[in-house]
């Protein structure tokens, strides 16, 4: 274990130097560092945990904290604007960081190449396809073709034009299959530090698995624009299951767990470096996920809430007024409450979305404000308070994903080995385990409303559940199937969802001409007519045409 945490900290460093003297590539005079790293001597062994973790960590923020509002996973009681209401300003706007993981990345690409070390040259293609596939999916065009070639000088790379997303999607495809290619040789043949792999350890088989499950993905992902491609893509990759092997269970989903040494390397929410406690206190279940787990008995419940510290009662035998705690319960009278949304569960209570401009004083909260304790809603488990370890892990591609995909494909009617009611099983089974709630199996699937009855919307439903703590993937298939069907709050900023990241200021600005020819591409809708066409509302080449999710 010493060794890694001196593999990781070397791999910083080396990063931080590569990165440095790339980004001078783009100044008319090369200013070079005599004690410094070049990147023809840059080692593929330190870039590659520096671009793991740099990616897993951004994916995981962008899931837990960004995005988790959206798909009404969580709320917040504080800070609450861009969470709960999205109003969408700073960090989540910029795409600066997947694109300084790339440039590391195709760093490590060149130099794999040159070196002939297969591992970090497959590794290199599916990191890529991983990043420019996020970036499409959340600002949609953007530079893909003439991307990280700054190098090469002129204007087409100084100022590269933004990609169609057709053209991406396919792009990362066609390199997904690459990788499947490199990663076909026996084991045995691969140089690998294992160590510096902090997802899989150096096992060339889950790689594989990794490509090709993430083919499938976007495969789907642009299966009502493109049919025909994605039908045959998905129904050649499962008639040949030795020549393009995927996850199938949750042994082999990607994650990457968090060392906990620091602020910066543990998890988001936790207590132990935020000595407030603030991150974790202003985070609340919301009522969208709760209510809908509680109908379904659905035992992942007890894994990602705590239930209410303090219940409600209201009592009609109470005389006016009443307001008192008796044995851990708050008992009071109909007139304390008239008027007034109360949610008396008895044991999770969840945060309705964008319920109002003063989230803090929901349900009867004693202290509404920025640093209150509300304990007549639930809070996320206890668990999110560590800095490591446990479930705490960043989910790259989990294997419940994969197979409710394969659930869908079936269900379109596409030609699979096996029922679109097996993969939907097989997928609710793979998040129970992932869960560590695999025995709760075979009484959960005959719950009312679990029991498969053979609707895109019960598969997409059980997927939105699955994907806990990966809220983009959420967010990505309600905007492509509409489901589930999730309404804004009433303090929201627009009556339906988002549908895409706006392209930040500063790409404007600096690229505009590609920029602007990008933006003639997007589509206005009812939604978006404030923000012109850079709005959020507005739809990408994925949505138009589709009548989804609006």
């Amino acid at each position: 274990m010493n060794n890694y945490f001196k593999t990781i900290k070397i791999a910083l460093f080396v990063s931080a130097i590569s990165f440095c003297l790339w980004s001078c590539k783009d100044l008319t005079e090369i200013n070079i560092n005599p004690n410094g790293v070049s990147e023809e001597d840059a080692n593929p062994n330190l870039l590659l945990p520096t671009i793991l973790a740099g990616a897993g960590s951004k994916y995981n923020d962008l899931n837990f904290t960004d995005l988790g509002g959206v798909v009404q996973y969580t709320q917040l009681d504080a800070w609450f604007d861009s969470h709960n209401d999205y109003e969408w300003t700073g960090g989540i706007l910029s795409w600066d960081a997947y694109y300084g993981f790339l440039r590391d990345n195709e760093l490590m690409r060149r130099r794999s190449e040159e070196l002939g070390l297969d591992f970090h040259h497959g590794v290199s293609l599916v990191m890529r396809a991983y990043l420019f596939g996020l970036i499409t999916d959340l600002w949609g065009d953007a530079p893909y073709t003439d991307a990280l070639k700054a190098e090469q000088g002129g204007v087409q790379y100084n100022f590269p034009k933004f990609d169609r997303q057709d053209v991406i999607y396919k792009g990362i495809i066609e390199e997904l299959k690459q990788a499947n290619t490199i990663f076909s040789k026996p084991n045995g043949r691969y140089d690998v530090l294992a160590s510096a792999d902090i997802y899989f350890g150096g096992n060339v088989a889950k790689w594989r698995r990794f490509a090709n499950s993430l083919a499938l993905r976007y495969y789907m992902r642009i299966a009502e624009k493109e049919n025909t491609f994605a039908k045959q893509g998905i129904e050649n990759m499962l008639a040949h299951p030795a020549d393009f092997p995927i996850i199938t269970s949750a042994e082999d989903e990607v994650l990457m767990s968090f060392m906990g040494n620091n602020a910066s390397d543990s998890w988001p929410s936790n207590t132990v470096y935020d000595a407030s406690g603030s991150n974790f206190r202003r985070m609340k279940m919301c009522a969208t996920l709760v209510d809908r787990l509680q109908a379904l008995h659905d035992p992942r419940i007890a894994v990602w809430a705590k239930k209410v510290e303090i219940p409600i009662e209201v009592r009609t035998t109470e005389p006016s007024g009443t307001d008192k705690i008796v044995n851990g319960v708050r008992i009071v009278s109909p007139d304390v409450v008239k008027g007034i949304a109360v949610d008396v569960d008895a044991q999770y209570v969840g945060l309705p979305p964008s319920v109002s401009k003063n989230p803090s004083a929901y349900n009867l909260n004693p202290s509404p404000g920025q640093t209150s304790m509300n304990p007549h809603v639930s809070y996320l488990n206890d668990s999110y308070k560590a800095a490591k370890g446990g479930i705490l892990k960043a989910r790259l591609l989990a294997a419940s994903e994969v197979s409710f995909i394969l659930a869908e494909a079936a269900w379109k009617g596409w030609v699979l080995p096996e029922s679109a009611k097996a993969y939907y099983e097989q997928g609710v089974r793979n998040s129970l385990a992932t869960w560590g709630k695999e025995d709760a199996y075979n009484v959960y699937i005959q719950q009312p409303g679990v029991a498969f009855n053979n609707t895109q919307a019960q598969i997409m439903e059980q997927k939105w559940i699955s994907n806990w703590s990966t809220a983009t993937q959420a967010w990505f298939d309600y905007r492509r199937t509409g489901y589930p069907q999730l309404k804004a709050g009433p303090a929201a900023i627009r009556s339906q969802l988002p549908l895409r990241i706006p392209y930040m200021q500063n790409e404007m600005s600096v690229n505009q001409k590609n920029a602007t020819e990008a933006l003639a591409r997007i589509e206005k809708t009812a939604y978006s007519q404030a923000d012109n066409e850079n709005s959020a509302w507005s739809k990408s080449w994925l949505l138009q045409g589709t009548n989804k999710p609006w």
